[in-house]
């Protein structure tokens, strides 16, 4: 995901940052990293270890009760750390090194799009879940107000977000750097506002309207859902923000910005996400659409 390390070339350079894979291989393919393939166990071991914590419970249980549980912290420590990882080797590097050379390769835009393949398909799962049990009794219990103000803002602000992003993407086309750094500091900023709109949110479900998450149908969906849309746009940020110290420190010009639309591409992947997401989960729900 993102931009290889802008900086090395093709024996190796800064070993240090290729960890665990010093040496290019195979050649031709660019820089081998095993970060992504940590990220992905990390991130299958969470499934793993949802499967394991059901088997475990009940009386007929076939595993110890603490083994989903510890299952699934090893798997977010090792996601974490795997994520960590990748984000340092393809963005940080060369910030933290003054670069500014970057390879401006459609095959990282390419990585991008098979990366945001593999986001489908996990929001897919989420969403024949919901589908599936929207086939059943609905609504399946009491629903609170789902459409609601907050809502319609939240959503105008990350639409706002995207809009604010393609505009400072033009502006560094055309080497108005004033207009990048303005645009894309105004959409790092929507972005937070946003996750602080979701977290408050939450809050209003779970305190004041009852809507919970453990032994509720709809509340599985609902959190399994928007939570994991909320963790795709806490990533977008913190890679708006990587993109945006790194844009103070002049390091993009119109000739080398392949992490800015590499980033871009991601920011409006979970806009669009979002979107549908509204409109099945929130409106669809709450008026039997």
């Amino acid at each position: 995901m993102g931009v290889a390390d802008e900086t090395s070339d093709d024996h190796g350079g800064h070993g240090g940052h290729h960890l665990p894979a010093v040496d290019d291989w195979p050649r031709g393919f660019g820089e081998a990293s095993w970060w992504p393939f940590i990220t992905a166990i990390g991130g299958s071991g969470f499934y793993i270890g949802a499967a394991l914590y059901v088997l475990g419970r009940g009386d007929s249980a076939i595993v110890g009760p603490m083994v989903g549980p510890g299952v699934f912290i090893a798997s977010a420590v090792m996601f974490l750390g795997g994520l960590y990882g990748w984000l340092y080797h393809a963005f940080v590097v060369n910030f933290w090194e003054h670069g500014t050379g970057e390879h401006d390769d459609s095959t990282l835009r390419l990585a991008m799009i098979l990366f945001l393949g593999t986001e489908i398909a996990t929001f897919g799962a989420g969403f024949i879940y919901y589908f599936f049990i929207r086939a059943g009794t609905w609504p399946p219990g009491e629903l609170p107000e789902l459409f609601g103000t907050l809502v319609i803002v939240n959503t105008l602000i990350l639409i706002a977000s995207s809009f604010t992003l393609h505009f400072a993407h033009t502006g560094l086309l055309k080497d108005n750097r004033k207009q990048f750094l303005g645009l894309l500091g105004i959409t790092l900023l929507l972005g937070i506002i946003f996750i602080a709109g979701q977290v408050y949110e939450y809050y209003e479900f779970i305190v004041h309207r009852g809507l919970e998450f453990q032994g509720a149908v709809f509340g599985s969906a609902f959190f399994g859902l928007t939570g994991l849309h909320g963790l795709h746009v806490t990533l977008g940020a913190i890679l708006l923000s990587i993109v945006f110290i790194r844009g103070l420190l002049g390091q993009y010009s119109a000739e080398r910005h392949t992490s800015v639309s590499t980033v871009s591409m991601y920011w409006h992947f979970v806009d669009v996400v979002w979107i549908f997401l509204v409109v099945v989960l929130y409106v669809g729900a709450e008026f039997g659409i």
